[in-house]
This record gives C-alpha cells, sequence and structure tokens, in this order.
C-alpha cells in the first residue's frame, strides 16, 4: 500500500471533516450557476423552477453514482449503467419539464436534449467521482495509519516486554546468600525484587505512566544492586522534579542504567551518577559510569535486557522530534544525556 505523506494526510482530514458543507456549497453553486450566466440578458433568461427542476435530477445522478454505481469494482458494466441511468433520467427530467412549465418540448429526445442532459450528467457524475476518490484515498490512510499503529504497538511492547535474565539471576543468588545468613534484609529484597518485575510486567505494558513510578523502579533495581555489589561501586542519585505526576513511557531509562551497572561492577570503586531533572516539561536525563576498555564483562550479562538500542528505536517511535539523545565515551566516562520535551 502506498505510503501517504502528512501533507496530504491532513488535507483529506481536512476535506472528511467538512464534506456537508462540500456538498451544499456544489448544489448551491449548480442552482445558481445559471442565474449568474443570465444577469443581463432578461428575466425570461432564468426560470427558478425549471432549474430546481433540473437540480432534483442532477442530485439522483451524483449520488446514484457516487453511492452505487463507482463502488462496484466492474468498470465496463458501470460505464453502460451511467449511459443508461442518463437517458432515462434525461428522458424524465424533459417530461416532468414540460408537465411543470407547460413546456412544449416535441423534439425527438435522441437530438438536442439527448446532448445537452447526457452532457451535463456525465459532468455531474464526473464530480461523484472525483469526491468517491478522495473518500477512498481518506479511507486508505485511515487504514494505513491504524496498521502502522498497531505495528509500532506491536514493536513497542516486543521491546519493553525483554526482561534481564542475568540481572534475575545475581539477585536471586544475593537474596539466597542472605537467606542463609538469617539477614532482616532478606525479606525487604524479595519485595522489591518483586515490585520490580511487577512494574515490567505491568505498568511496564502501559502506554505511559507517572515519573513518580518511574523513578521508583529505577531506585528498586540500584537498591538490588547495589546490595549486591556494595563492596564496588558507589551510586550518586539526583532527583529535581516540578511534577511527579508528568507522565512518561515506561521503562524508557532502565536500559541506560543497566549499562552502567554492567560496566561498572567490573571495577572495584566505580562511580554511576544519576540525575533526574523536570522543568516546564523539560525532562532530563543524565547517567555516567566509569569504564575499562581492557577489562570485558560476562556476555551473557552483555546481551541481556532491553538494550540502549531498542530504547534508542522506542524514543524514535515516541518521541519523534521531541527527544535528543547523546552519548559519549571519553577518559573513560561512559555519559548519556537524554532530553525529551514531554
Amino acid at each position: 500500500m502506498k505510503a501517504v505523506t502528512p501533507e496530504k494526510s491532513r488535507l483529506l482530514y481536512k476535506f472528511s471533516a467538512r464534506e456537508t458543507l462540500f456538498h451544499l456549497g456544489f448544489w448551491i453553486v449548480y442552482l445558481l450557476f445559471p442565474f449568474l450566466k443570465s444577469v443581463g440578458r432578461g428575466k425570461a433568461s432564468y426560470d427558478f423552477y425549471s432549474e430546481f427542476n433540473d437540480l432534483f435530477f442532477g442530485i439522483l445522478v451524483f449520488y446514484i453514482s457516487l453511492l452505487f454505481v463507482f463502488p462496484s469494482k466492474n468498470k465496463f458494466r458501470n460505464i453502460f449503467i451511467l449511459f443508461i441511468l442518463f437517458c432515462i433520467l434525461g428522458y424524465i427530467n424533459l417530461k416532468t419539464h414540460n408537465w411543470l412549465l407547460q413546456g412544449n418540448h416535441e423534439e425527438s429526445f435522441f437530438s438536442y436534449y439527448a446532448i445537452g442532459y447526457i452532457s451535463t450528467y456525465t459532468i455531474i457524475s464526473l464530480f461523484a467521482y472525483t469526491l468517491y476518490s478522495i473518500k477512498e484515498s481518506y479511507k486508505k490512510q485511515i487504514l494505513l495509519e491504524d496498521i502502522n499503529n498497531q505495528k509500532k504497538q506491536a514493536e513497542l511492547s516486543a521491546l519493553k516486554s525483554q526482561i534481564n535474565p542475568h540481572f534475575l539471576f545475581n539477585t536471586l543468588n544475593t537474596i539466597y546468600s542472605s537467606a542463609l545468613k538469617n539477614d532482616e534484609k532478606t525479606a525487604e529484597l524479595i519485595l522489591k525484587l518483586s515490585d520490580n518485575f511487577r512494574y515490567v510486567l505491568q505498568e511496564g505494558q502501559k502506554e505511559y505512566v507517572s515519573l513518580k513510578k518511574e523513578i521508583r523502579h529505577l531506585k528498586d533495581y540500584i537498591s538490588l544492586q547495589k546490595e549486591r555489589l556494595s563492596d564496588k561501586i558507589n551510586v550518586d542519585f539526583q532527583i529535581n522534579a516540578d511534577n511527579y505526576q508528568q507522565d512518561i513511557s515506561p521503562l524508557l531509562l532502565i536500559s541506560f542504567v543497566e549499562n552502567a551497572f554492567k560496566y561498572a561492577s567490573i571495577l572495584r570503586g566505580s562511580i554511576i551518577i544519576i540525575k533526574i531533572s523536570l522543568e516546564n516539561g523539560e525532562f532530563t536525563f543524565i547517567c555516567e559510569n566509569t569504564f575499562n576498555k581492557k577489562k570485558e564483562i560476562d556476555a551473557g550479562w552483555k546481551e541481556s535486557g532491553i538494550g540502549i538500542t531498542n530504547t534508542k528505536r522506542r524514543l524514535e517511535h515516541l518521541y519523534p522530534n521531541n527527544h535528543q539523545l547523546d552519548i559519549s565515551k571519553e577518559n573513560n566516562i561512559f555519559k548519556v544525556i537524554l532530553n525529551i520535551k514531554l
């Protein structure tokens, strides 16, 4: 199916929204056009009742063509049906004209009047076909947009549903070790892990969540990682927001935090700095961590999780032209700066 450009899409939508006005305006012009032509030619040049009679049959031709003839897929049959329709309605129009206005057009219908009526009805049918084509284009546009939206939603759901198994296994090991020591933190760790995956599986499937919920999810994740890596990593988490109820797409930030822990976890004394700010709808997320190019992280963890690449794709779908993502690696510092107009 051919793609619809944004400009064409907007024009079709505006036309569809004003279709009734188009119909009304078209028939007013059709009725008054002979009057405009007759200006300056004397009163006898324009007869309102005669033109109103022609208007009635013109409307019949227009809407029979629009609603019944053109929707049919058989083009040759359509042409034949239109010709028969022109002849029948033209003949009835002529007889009605004589009856209403006491006229006496005795000439053969298939001569002068045939040419006049058939040519007029052909022009009317062309207008009907133009309108039919516009309406069909609008229907195809709506269908295409619906298909694209469904495709985007399916892709976004697939991107969001990728849970980090490496994080789960390591956290369970931490909880297991804590349980063996009868540590009081065991219950708290289990609750945080439960909340973490509840968020991914439930809130994560929604289109938007509050910034407060997204931050709470990050805090739970960081808390679990700090418990597991307390002797290796220092985390500085700063938040400054003027509206914690601001809507944001869920699971947008976790991939950057996951990435920071992946690379920082292999260096003792690593520092992770996370900053979140929201002011007047301008959202900023900064995440930076130390890393060592010479040290390789576990392959299973490296490939797990939602991933920065997937997050980039989600940002392009969710906030096109409304976000800026900068990622840099300098002096053993990996830094992410994400700005979004919410």
